[in-house]
């Protein structure tokens, strides 16, 4: 359960790639941006 807002994004961010990789042909262009969004949020969440 996410605490706050930035967690939220985290989780859903998390679980958006991890669908995304799992499919035949993967967008890569989508994912390396999602990717980097996931972290920017573990660098403000000080986990990166």
């Amino acid at each position: 359960m996410a605490i706050n807002l930035a967690e939220s994004n985290l989780e859903a961010l998390s679980n958006t790639i991890a669908i995304l990789e799992k499919q035949d042909s993967p967008d890569e262009k989508q994912l390396e941006k999602l990717r980097k969004e996931r972290d920017i949020i573990l660098k403000d969440l000080n986990l990166k």
